[in-house]
C-alpha cells in the first residue's frame, strides 16, 4: 500500500459520473492530480473537433473545481509531460481511461512500458465503451465482421451499472503549475465559424445529462420511425457528448434500458444504435487499418478519383443537389450532420462523383464537432462499399429520391439552404457567416446547377463498380 499521489490522465473521459478510473482513485484514498495534455495526437485533430475539445476541457475543469481539485494543463509529448509531473508531485503512478484508435494505442502502449520500466504504476481503465473489443467473440473465438450478429451477441450482455460522481476527492496541498487553456488557442483554425457553431453546442456533463433526459421523455417513443427524418427533432444528439466522454456510455445504456422496460416503443432501436457505435470500435480494434485503408483489400485497385472542382463544390455545399448541400451546410452551421444525411452526402461523393472515401473522411474529421475516429472511418467505408457492409456494391443512394422519402415537406432543405426560399431563416443565412470568406459565397447568388446528372452519375458508378467486380 502507498499514499503517493496518483496522476489521473484525462483524455476523452471528461466527466465525474460513470467514471471507473476516478471511482477507483477515490476508493484508494490517495491524493490525485488530474491532468490534461495537449500532445501531438491532440494537435493533429481537425479544426472543429479541436475547438470543441477545448470547450469540453474548460467545462470539466470547472466541474473538478467543485470537488476541490485543479486540472493541470501541460503541453508536449505525453511521456515527457508525465515524467515531469511525477518528479514535481512525487506521484507513484499514472492512471488513464483506454482509447482504441491506432495512434492512441501506440502512444499509450509506449507510455505504459516506459513507466513500468521505471518502477512506476501505470494502469488503464475501461470507460469509453460498453464492452472491451476483445471481450466480444464469435463462437469460433474470432471477431464479428457483420453488425447484426454482433448486435445479437451483445444485446443481452451484462453492462455494469455506472458509478455516481464522487462527493469528495482527496487532492494535493500544493498543485503543480498549469498552462492557461486560452494560451493553447485550440479554436484558432475555426476562425469566424466558431461563433456560429457555438450556439449549437451542449457542453459538459450537466448539459449532456439534460439532453439525454429530454430525449427519453419525448422523442425516444417514436425513435424507430423518426430517426431518419432530418427535419424533426427525433434523435438524442448525444454524439458530441459521447465523443468527449461528457456522459458515460453505461449511463446512456442503462437509461435506454429503463425506457424500454417502461414501454417506450423506440428505446430498443436507440439501444441498437448505441451498439452500432460499439461495433465501429470493435472493428477498429481488430482491423485498425480501417482508419487508413480499404477494409476490404480487394478495393485497393479501384480507380477512385482525388481532388477536383466537383469535390470542391461538394465541400462548399454547392453541388446543386439540395439534400446533399443541406447536409454540408448543416455541418458548417451546427458542427454536426444528421446521420441519414451523412449517408446521402457520403454516397454522393463516393459514387456519383467516384471520389475516394478518404477525401470525405478527412473533411468530416476537420469539420465535425462530434468527430469520432471509429464511427467516421466505418461510416465512410460502409457507404463507399469498401467497408463492412453486407449490401451489394450497386447500392447507390439517389439524393432526390431520399429527399422525397425523408424530407417530403422540404423542411430540412429550406432550413439550411437560403437560395430555396424567398425569406430564408437565420440558420440558412448563418451558413454564409460560418464558411471561409475566401470561398466568396453570398446569399444573393443563384443556387447552382447540379454538378452531375443523377442518372448519369449512377450509371458511371455502376459501370466502374461492375468492372471491379467482373
Amino acid at each position: 500500500m502507498t499514499d503517493k499521489p496518483l496522476i489521473l490522465w484525462f483524455r476523452r473521459d471528461l466527466r465525474l459520473g460513470d467514471q471507473p478510473m476516478l471511482a477507483a482513485a477515490v476508493a484508494s484514498g490517495r491524493p490525485v492530480v488530474p491532468v490534461f495534455i495537449q500532445d501531438p495526437e491532440t494537435e493533429a485533430l481537425g479544426a472543429a473537433p479541436k475547438w470543441r475539445l477545448g470547450l469540453a476541457v474548460a467545462a470539466f475543469s470547472k466541474a473538478l473545481e467543485g470537488l476541490g481539485l485543479r486540472l493541470t494543463l501541460r503541453r508536449g509529448a505525453a511521456l515527457e509531460v508525465l515524467r515531469a509531473l511525477i518528479a514535481e508531485t512525487g506521484a507513484g503512478g499514472v492512471w488513464w481511461s483506454r482509447l482504441y484508435d491506432p495512434a492512441s494505442v501506440a502512444r499509450d502502449t509506449g507510455v505504459k512500458a516506459a513507466l513500468k520500466e521505471a518502477g512506476l504504476e501505470a494502469r488503464s481503465f475501461a470507460g469509453h465503451l460498453l464492452h472491451e473489443p476483445w471481450d466480444v467473440q464469435t463462437g469460433q473465438g474470432g471477431f464479428y465482421r457483420v453488425f447484426t450478429p454482433y448486435w445479437k451477441a451483445t444485446r443481452g450482455m451484462v453492462v455494469a451499472a455506472p458509478e455516481p460522481a464522487p462527493g469528495r476527492v482527496r487532492g494535493m496541498e500544493v498543485w503543480p503549475d498549469s498552462d492557461r487553456l486560452e494560451g493553447w488557442r485550440l479554436g484558432a483554425a475555426m476562425n469566424r465559424g466558431a461563433e456560429v457553431v457555438a450556439r449549437y453546442q451542449a457542453v459538459g456533463e450537466d448539459a449532456a445529462r439534460a439532453k439525454l433526459g429530454a430525449f427519453l421523455d419525448g422523442p425516444v417513443a417514436r425513435y424507430a420511425e423518426m430517426r431518419d427524418l432530418p427535419g424533426v427533432a427525433g434523435t438524442s444528439r448525444l454524439s458530441e457528448n459521447l465523443t468527449y466522454g461528457e456522459i458515460g456510455i453505461r449511463e446512456v445504456w442503462h437509461a435506454g434500458l429503463r425506457a424500454r422496460d417502461e414501454g417506450r416503443a423506440g428505446a430498443e432501436s436507440f439501444l441498437r444504435e448505441l451498439a452500432w457505435r460499439e461495433f465501429s470500435y470493435h472493428l477498429m480494434h481488430h482491423t485498425p487499418q480501417i482508419t487508413t485503408g480499404n477494409w476490404k483489400p480487394e478495393w485497393d485497385n479501384f480507380p477512385w478519383r482525388g481532388e477536383s472542382d466537383a469535390v470542391e463544390r461538394w465541400r462548399r455545399g454547392m453541388t446543386g443537389e439540395p439534400f446533399v448541400d443541406a447536409g454540408l451546410r448543416e455541418m458548417y452551421v451546427t458542427g454536426t450532420m444528421h446521420n441519414r444525411v451523412r449517408m446521402i452526402v457520403g454516397s454522393y461523393l463516393t459514387k456519383h462523383l467516384l471520389t475516394h472515401w478518404k477525401v470525405g473522411l478527412a473533411w468530416f474529421a476537420d469539420c465535425l464537432t462530434d468527430w469520432d475516429p471509429a464511427a467516421n472511418a466505418m461510416g465512410w467505408q460502409w457507404v463507399a462499399g469498401s467497408g463492412p457492409d453486407a449490401a451489394p456494391y450497386f447500392r447507390v443512394f439517389n439524393p432526390a429520391g431520399q429527399a422525397e422519402k425523408f424530407d417530403a415537406d422540404a423542411r430540412y432543405r429550406r432550413r439550411f439552404i437560403a437560395e430555396l426560399t424567398k425569406q430564408p431563416g437565420r440558420e440558412a443565412l448563418a451558413f454564409f457567416d460560418a464558411v471561409p470568406r475566401s470561398w466568396g459565397i453570398r446569399p444573393d447568388q443563384a443556387y447552382p446547377r447540379p454538378v452531375v446528372d443523377l442518372a448519369a452519375g449512377r450509371a458511371a458508378a455502376l459501370a466502374a463498380y461492375g468492372a471491379r467486380n467482373a
